[in-house]
């Protein structure tokens, strides 16, 4: 899947275009590159891979919240139907998360003391919800669905 790749943090813009400023670590536009296969995704949805079920993210929205009781709903973001490793070699470095191919958030993962999924609190209650994994070997998978 193409995207514009931030060369200093890995960011990936899904909108079509590069921003002015990478909304993680705010190099300028000129620090993007346009990348055909930036994202990886499935050959046959239907038919996953063992790889392809390590890596691609498994999203749950839960309508009730449960530290937030009005207006909110939860993401929870695991890495694979078969749990991804979390080895100081190979790991899963970051879960971007967007809403209508806009960056919303970044979770940072570290091998020794976390476990590959993360999750979100959101004000919001329609939308489709990207979430895009790096895997330090694998390199980036995408999931969506709709809020």
């Amino acid at each position: 899947m193409k995207g514009h790749v931030c060369k200093v943090c890995g960011f990936i813009s899904i909108n079509g275009e590069a921003p002015d400023n990478c909304p993680v670590c705010g190099a300028p536009k000129t620090a993007f590159l346009e990348k055909e296969d930036a994202i990886k995704i499935p050959q046959d949805s239907n038919n996953l891979s063992e790889l392809e079920k390590k890596h691609i993210p498994s999203i749950t929205v839960v309508k009730k919240c449960g530290l937030i009781p009005e207006g909110c709903q939860d993401v929870h973001v695991k890495i694979g139907q078969i749990q991804h490793p979390m080895q100081t070699e190979h790991y899963i470095q970051h879960v971007d998360f967007y809403i209508d191919k806009t960056f919303i958030a970044r979770v940072h993962l570290l091998p020794d003391k976390l476990n590959p999924a993360a999750a979100l609190h959101l004000k919001i209650g329609t939308g489709k919800l990207t979430a895009i994994e790096f895997c330090t070997v694998h390199g980036v998978w995408i999931s969506e669905v709709n809020l």
